[in-house]
């Protein structure tokens, strides 16, 4: 955010400290939290589901990406945040999602369920497919606004997170890491874990530096994705107000 200068005002000697400028990197506001839930109070329809890159659609709307390792949850957490429950296809069978599907927030926003990366037990060649299409996507798509980089609260960063992350920050795209199935773990072991990636992600290129911990079963921390998410949204041109 610009500088904040002051405003020239003569007579005003109560004493008062100057309000703080918001904090861009957090969404836990009143206001953030309103935007977020009205955002996401609106209708999201399945647009398409593209096997290759040169198949998607044009870069017109924000697009955010779910990204993360095979049955993280990036499918249960865009139901969620949707309050769709058949939005988007689970499955307890790692693999599923085989292509990049597109979800359009009635023209607000474009969400992306991206193939999870990383499952070691579907065929070789089908797996550096899945993750050739994923890290192209990443680093080359125009309308790529955001990512949602999803761990799984119960394992932490793994090597190939890890791989994920750098290449973010090379390619400079903003991430957020978002820790799935919070509510799986002890609350001791969810904060210590939330201690450790804080620490991680001061020093990562392109990193929001606070993860949020997420549950798409008891809704934790889906306020304050919303939020977060709305701030990128676009308003349609000839769309009704907020």
């Amino acid at each position: 955010m610009g500088d904040h200068e002051a405003d020239g005002r003569e007579g005003d000697v109560s004493g008062a400290a100057p309000a703080a400028a918001p904090d861009p990197d957090r969404h836990d506001d009143p206001e953030s939290i309103e935007a977020g839930r009205k955002l996401f109070a609106r209708p999201a329809t399945f647009r398409m589901g593209v096997a290759r890159l040169d198949q998607l659609p044009p870069a017109e709307l924000p697009e955010i990406a779910m990204a993360g390792r095979s049955n993280v949850g990036k499918s249960s957490l865009i139901n969620a945040l949707t309050g769709q429950n058949s939005l988007a296809r689970t499955s307890n069978t790692p693999g599923r999602t085989q292509e990049i599907n597109l979800f359009d927030l009635s023209g607000w926003l474009t969400l992306v369920d991206l193939p999870g990366y990383g499952y070691a037990k579907a065929p070789k060649d089908l797996v550096d497919r899945w993750t050739r299409l994923v890290f192209a996507y990443l680093r080359g798509r125009p309308s790529l606004m955001w990512v949602c980089l999803l761990i799984d609260s119960r394992h932490g960063l793994k090597k190939v997170d890890e791989e994920v992350i750098e290449m973010l920050g090379k390619a400079a795209v903003p991430f957020q890491l978002v820790l799935t199935k919070a509510d799986l773990v002890r609350p001791a072991e969810l904060e210590a874990l939330t201690l450790e990636l804080e620490t991680r992600l001061k020093k990562t290129a392109a990193a929001m530096p606070l993860p949020i911990p997420t549950s798409a079963r008891n809704q934790q921390g889906l306020d304050l994705l919303r939020a977060a998410l709305a701030k990128l949204a676009r308003p349609p041109i000839d769309g009704p107000p907020p």
